[in-house]
């Protein structure tokens, strides 16, 4: 039997047990003008910390930057609500004007193969961000150089990101490292108009002969399904402390990974703004084996994503993809994408259960700033093919 992965009664797929609602638009006019590019010098351009009160100045700041709508109430949940902490957030100002610039770097509690000798925080970079007006002005520079000194001063090991392309060679000039390349993987689950629109971003070619690669992930996924260990599977309405024993039987595997504590969980998917993520338990018993998380598809599109997955033994692995894409399926999906790592455990995974990983105009640069360069962790994280990193590990809450 497929887990219903409708939303509760009088909840939408948009919206969480109450907590959050959407509130998208325009960005409200602040009753300070904003300054003119050439009428500050730099010198009058301020950087400064930022706290709760500020995030409605950072989510105007954020409108105007982005095309991704931002929940109301999403920089609060990102920068606030962590059981990891508080996140180090910035603005750089004109002097008697608005927000122009904007930087975050979010905490994260990692450690290496499993020894709790190297558990440590790490920030992961997110929304870095200039008005468009404001552009090439050097604000980033200042922003970054702010952030990674209070990041350090909180004794974070390091701090890394998955920039965009217009931005990773900014960070590589501020001696950022370049560790590694994160790409999407696609996995077509009907051949239908959404599918060859998603398929189509690489290609006509890909586009004609999405009914080719819909039989393959068929087949690909038959063969999942005879992989999969019999458990039961149940919706989770909020993780606990076996998954946290799950986590930690699963750290010595990896060189890299962030704790994926019960408390951390709860904030990453379950109390989200967005309310578009759920969560399936597979138990062996009273123990648990695995469990799946997914992105529901969004109102009007049918696109799913495969956002976090964690099992003991392969059986387990098997049994929660398999899971995830009934879900998605029965969630009206018509593809489903995952991101990983290139060469990690998570891509090969992916890859062996029908995935298709994206062209090279899809795939995000990893950098790296060590803040304690001599910290295990820092030597761990240069070497990507060892993390456990799933989409469920990037600072966005959601994917797309």
């Amino acid at each position: 039997m497929i887990p219903d992965a409708r939303p509760c009664a009088g909840q939408s797929a948009g919206q969480s047990a109450g907590q959050f609602s959407f509130a998208l638009g325009p960005a409200q006019v602040d009753d300070r003008a904003m300054a003119a590019p050439g009428a500050a010098r730099d010198e009058e351009i301020e950087i400064a910390g930022c706290s709760r009160a500020d995030r409605a100045e950072q989510a105007r700041l954020y409108a105007d930057c982005f095309k991704k709508p931002l929940p109301s109430g999403g920089l609060e949940w990102r920068y606030d609500a962590s059981p990891c902490g508080e996140s180090v957030s910035l603005v750089a100002r004109a002097s008697g004007g608005l927000a122009i610039s904007g930087y975050a770097c979010s905490p994260r509690v990692a450690l290496v193969g499993g020894d709790e000798r190297t558990l440590a925080t790490v920030g992961e970079t997110g929304d870095v961000m200039t008005h468009p007006q404001w552009r090439k002005r050097g604000c980033f520079s200042r922003l970054d150089r702010a952030a990674m000194e209070a990041a350090r001063g909180r004794g974070w090991a390091l701090a890394f990101g998955l920039p965009n392309r217009r931005s990773a060679h900014i960070f590589l000039e501020l001696g950022w490292e370049r560790i590694g390349a994160v790409r999407p993987h696609l996995f077509v689950l009907r051949a239908d108009d959404a599918a060859q629109e998603a398929r189509g971003k690489e290609g006509r070619w890909k586009r004609w002969t999405t009914g080719f690669e819909q039989r393959r992930c068929a087949r690909a996924r038959r063969a999942l399904g005879a992989r999969a260990g019999a458990f039961q599977i149940e919706p989770l309405r909020r993780f606990d402390e076996r998954a946290t024993a799950l986590s930690r039987a699963v750290e010595p595997r990896f060189g890299f990974m962030v704790r994926r504590s019960a408390e951390y969980l709860n904030w990453r998917f379950l109390d989200t703004p967005s309310g578009l993520h759920r969560a399936f338990a597979l138990l062996d018993g009273a123990t648990l084996a695995a469990y799946v998380v997914v992105q529901l598809p969004r109102a009007g599109e049918r696109v799913g994503c495969l956002v976090d997955v964690l099992a003991r033994d392969d059986a387990g692995l098997a049994a929660a993809l398999e899971t995830g894409l009934a879900v998605l399926q029965h969630a009206g999906a018509s593809v489903v994408e995952a991101t990983a790592l290139e060469r990690s455990f998570w891509a090969q995974a992916l890859v062996r259960v029908g995935f298709a990983p994206r062209g090279d105009e899809h795939a995000l640069s990893v950098i790296l700033h060590p803040l304690q360069p001599a910290h295990p962790l820092v030597a761990a994280a240069r070497d990507t093919a060892t993390w456990y990193f799933t989409d469920g590990d990037r600072d966005d809450e959601t994917v797309g």
